[in-house]
């Protein structure tokens, strides 16, 4: 199983993320580092993230900004 995030501006364009993920093997993995760099991602230019397991989407867009905006 691989776990990988989609970074995307607020409208759902999918941008380049700020900081290169790995792929994750656990789901858990995978919200740890999102959580770790979700500034520096804010920075580079995503606004939001999705979730997927081996392609299929498990939950998201979720926003990287505190106030949810």
């Amino acid at each position: 199983m691989a776990w990988t995030w989609r970074f995307e501006k607020a409208d759902g364009t999918e941008v380049p993320p700020a900081v290169e993920p790995e792929e994750f093997t656990t789901q858990g993995d995978a919200e740890s580092w999102v959580g770790e760099a979700w500034k520096e991602l804010l920075d580079g230019g995503a606004d939001q993230v999705t979730l997927f397991e081996d392609g299929a989407k498990i939950y998201g867009p979720m926003s990287l900004r505190a106030d949810g905006s």
